[in-house]
């Protein structure tokens, strides 16, 4: 189903790229092109891309170093938005996709451990269907919807939704589904490879050219943490980021392919330093608690027997951050009733960090802080046919984004989501 917004955005996407890319539609008169040019040859469907920049906090854009991130937000909508608690990269990423919050979704931090204790912790690695199975993404929705899909890279992208892990070597994986083209994330490939790697798909005869797809950058993260969101050298990521942002818009062109582009972040970054540390164990002792996480957050879950002993001194109040046992956690945070959030949770202050040891690095940014702390927002950017020009939104929660691409594909609403359409509907044309 094509939405009526692609459609009547489609014209005037298309004039304005002959206008601008003199080349773009040159290939309809290659001389080894038959004479009767079939109609998808001619004039392509709006696709949608999906790009997240991890990491990416609003104000980067007025840094005067993103001329093509700022072109789209000048030509598109843009805004701040909230990440979900708690503003970690793969809670995040799948709050997107899904529409739930993290309490909902079932990735409820970067680190978890099954309560029922039969499977292994899960990482950033963790391809298990069984974690991942809580919550439809888009791509998943797209294909039932009979929207082919691809990603190149996005958290949660390579599992197989809906299968099951087998508890015996070699532990396969039955049923599930994925995109209908993915690749399996590897730092290595670097942003032109992986935008190279998009235009590849888009290539393709209607047939099997994906009409929704998903691209993820993560250099920006990676030297905000080592450096801080201030530093030069995270400037250089903000940098080369941006190129890339401007080659897929580039190809695209050349390509004669109207996409609506959709740039978001997971989270913002906020800098640190090794002196701003609580140290572990003045909140909780080992024989007590067993700590599940640490970093800007720390989880804990009590030693059997020693509950009392846990709540006593994890209630004490101390400075810079905070704890509650996980059925009192504020409900603007959304977030406690899980069975994967252990039994207490412990949240620094912004530039705080709860550590077992103390840092090596003098500086550095850190994620996962309150979700409503200014240096936690996160980017977004829309535009193309299917948007306003020239609009900024008030902030909104990033679940609002999932129903902004149902809509934009022409797929329905769903009643049983955490996002909506209402603070977003004023990004659309």
């Amino acid at each position: 189903m094509r939405s009526p917004i692609l459609l009547a955005g489609l014209a005037v996407l298309s004039l304005g790229a002959c206008t601008t890319v003199p080349s773009a539609r040159t290939e309809t008169a290659r001389p080894f092109l038959p004479a009767a040019v079939p109609a998808d040859a001619a004039v392509r469907a709006p696709v949608t891309i999906l790009v997240s920049i991890d990491g990416f906090r609003p104000d980067y854009l007025d840094r005067g170093i993103t001329p093509n991130l700022s072109r789209l937000a000048a030509n598109g909508t843009r805004a701040a938005m909230r990440p979900s608690f708690p503003s970690k990269t793969f809670p995040n990423h799948w709050a997107i996709v899904t529409g739930l919050r993290p309490d909902r979704n079932g990735i409820v931090s970067n680190n978890m451990e099954d309560p029922a204790g039969k499977r292994e912790k899960f990482t950033m690695a963790t391809d298990d269907p069984w974690w991942w199975n809580a919550a439809s993404p888009l791509w998943i929705d797209a294909e039932a919807a009979g929207i082919r899909s691809a990603a190149m890279f996005w958290p949660g992208a390579s599992v197989a939704f809906g299968g099951v892990r087998e508890d015996e070597w070699p532990n396969d994986v039955i049923g599930g589904r994925r995109p209908d083209d993915w690749t399996p994330y590897g730092e290595a490939v670097d942003d032109h490879q992986r935008v190279d790697t998009v235009i590849d798909w888009l290539r393709r005869p209607a047939a099997t050219r994906p009409g929704f797809l998903t691209l993820y950058f993560d250099e920006v993260d990676t030297m905000g943490h080592r450096y801080g969101p201030d530093d030069a050298r995270t400037n250089d990521a903000i940098g080369r980021v941006d190129r890339a942002i401007g080659h897929l818009t580039a190809e695209l062109a050349a390509l004669g392919q109207p996409a609506n582009i959709v740039v978001v972040s997971d989270h913002g970054m906020t800098p640190v330093t090794k002196d701003q540390v609580i140290p572990l164990a003045e909140l909780a002792s080992e024989a007590d608690g067993r700590a599940v996480e640490t970093g800007v957050f720390a989880s804990f879950q009590p030693v059997k027997g020693r509950e009392a002993a846990l709540a006593a001194s994890l209630s004490r109040p101390r400075a810079h951050v905070r704890c509650w046992p996980k059925a009192q956690i504020p409900a603007r945070f959304y977030y406690g009733s899980n069975p994967r959030i252990p039994a207490w949770f412990c949240l620094a202050d912004p530039g705080w960090r709860i550590m077992a040891k103390p840092p090596t690095r003098p500086t550095g940014g850190e994620h996962g802080y309150d979700h409503d702390a200014p240096d936690m927002r996160a980017i977004f950017i829309a535009s193309g046919p299917a948007f306003a020009s020239g609009r900024t939104l008030p902030v909104f929660d990033n679940v609002d984004v999932y129903a902004l691409i149902r809509r934009v594909l022409g797929m329905p609403q769903v009643a049983d989501r955490d996002g909506t359409l209402a603070p977003v509907e004023r990004a659309l044309r």
